[in-house]
């Protein structure tokens, strides 16, 4: 990877649907040479995927929360975070280092929500000691841009 994929990466991570000969003409390459390495980024995984951020209040899922997760099983096993990402409400799973064993980030349309999630889908998974639940009051900032050397000294 040099300074023209990570430029094209950032390009892409503010805007993924901007065009081939867009991205070629702030790299200074011409359209053809932009698509052979996005082709490359995308076989080498650097590139997972294309997305659509939506914007979860005007989808009336404006309850964000964070939960923690407790399993009792051995320690090299992951069958309980493999059952809690098959939860659509569940965006994110996380395998912590702690107390907890895992870290989950939901989203659901209000509190009632929030307790049927709890109680009928988290609390029958048979593996899962416990949970700690943390409701997000208000988000700052939140993003899945990932911080790439090229931007590490602008700010």
């Amino acid at each position: 990877m040099d300074k023209v994929d990570y430029k094209i990466l950032s390009l892409l991570q503010e805007n993924a649907r901007i065009s081939n000969t867009e991205i070629a003409r702030q790299v200074g390459m011409v359209p053809s040479g932009v698509l052979e390495r996005i082709k490359k980024l995308e076989q080498s995984k650097h590139i997972q995927e294309y997305t659509a951020r939506l914007k979860s209040e005007s989808l009336n899922l404006s309850l964000l929360a964070f939960v923690f997760v407790r399993a009792d099983e051995p320690a090299h096993r992951i069958d309980t975070a493999e059952k809690l990402a098959e939860f659509p409400e569940v965006m994110e799973v996380h395998h912590v280092a702690g107390e907890d064993c895992y870290l989950l980030k939901i989203r659901l349309k209000d509190n009632k929500s929030l307790a049927v999630f709890l109680r009928e889908k988290v609390g029958n998974v048979s593996t899962i000691a416990s949970t700690r639940t943390v409701i997000v009051l208000e988000t700052i900032k939140e993003t899945s841009r990932v911080c790439l050397p090229e931007t590490w000294n602008k700010h």
